[in-house]
């Protein structure tokens, strides 16, 4: 079922077009707004409070910049302490928004709705002096396994192979493990907690792979082809790029705060999805 994940992330990604935003009456919430007319436009006051991925940071922390800048009397408040937190508590109404780098479980949609705001390749990364450019997904999942546990058995250097990923609830993980796993277990020599970490594990440890969302992706490591496919925007927008996965904004269900719903508008507006692609991620509109 797990495999499924890619053709749900494109269906997701087109019927992602509107917000579903709302406060249900009485409920707890740790945001809060209001509008006022002025000279016929509505501004917008408040704190805005969001939690989640650390792989958005950087597509979340551009539009947040811009969102201020078009309404400077609201204050965004952003925390990342991944994409299981930010969910359990949007959820929980602890934060207005929780962003997820994957797609909501069946459990969360419950209360829980989802706005696909992106897409992004999960980039398989190793260190620059590896000799691989290419990897195929069997292969992948035969190393996260532990099957293949040294470089010169696909053909690269006799290097000892050191398998690196993300903690335990991470959207990235998630992502990766649903599309590459299959049946077998990871098995994991770091387990680390943030897209930074990984790659940073990779960039100076020359045995080692990792997974990191492409938008985070630098020359300090060596992204691989997978299947023979690059990880670039034409790719994951097609669906060539099979190691890919959506970024979503997910809202407790009955929230109608006006900030929520202005900020879905602005993320999915031509600015907003414009500043989407130029962090790295592809834009879904």
């Amino acid at each position: 079922m797990k495999k499924k994940l890619i053709t749900i992330i494109a269906a997701t990604a087109i019927a992602a077009t509107a917000a579903g935003c709302a406060e249900i009456p009485g409920s707890q919430t740790s945001s809060t707004g209001g509008t006022s007319q002025t000279s016929g436009e509505t501004s917008l006051s408040g704190t805005l409070s969001m939690n989640g991925s650390t792989s958005m940071e950087k597509v979340i922390k551009a539009v947040n910049g811009a969102f201020s800048a078009k309404y400077p009397d609201v204050q965004v408040n952003l925390n990342l302490t991944g994409s299981g937190t930010g969910l359990q508590e949007a959820a929980e109404g602890k934060c207005d928004i929780g962003n997820s780098s994957r797609e909501l479980k069946n459990s969360e949609a419950e209360n829980l709705e989802a706005t696909v705001i992106g897409l992004d390749g999960i980039a398989i990364v190793v260190n620059t002096a590896n000799t691989i450019d290419d990897i195929s997904l069997d292969d992948l999942a035969k190393i996260y396994a532990g099957e293949v546990n040294n470089w010169s058995q696909l053909g690269g250097n006799d290097k000892a192979i050191v398998v690196i990923g993300r903690e335990d609830g991470s959207g990235t993980r998630d992502g990766f493990e649903s599309i590459v796993m299959g049946d077998k277990e990871a098995n994991y020599a770091q387990e680390l907690e943030s897209t930074g970490s990984v790659i940073n594990a990779v960039s100076t440890t020359e045995g080692a792979i990792g997974y990191a969302s492409l938008a985070n992706v630098d020359e300090s490591v060596k992204a691989l082809k997978v299947d023979g496919v690059e990880a670039t925007e034409e790719n994951i927008k097609s669906g060539c790029y099979k190691v890919q996965r959506p970024f979503i904004c997910a809202v407790k269900k009955g929230n109608d705060n006006e900030l929520v719903k202005a900020y879905l508008e602005f993320i999915l507006s031509e600015e907003g999805q414009a500043l989407v692609l130029a962090q790295g991620a592809v834009p879904v509109k």
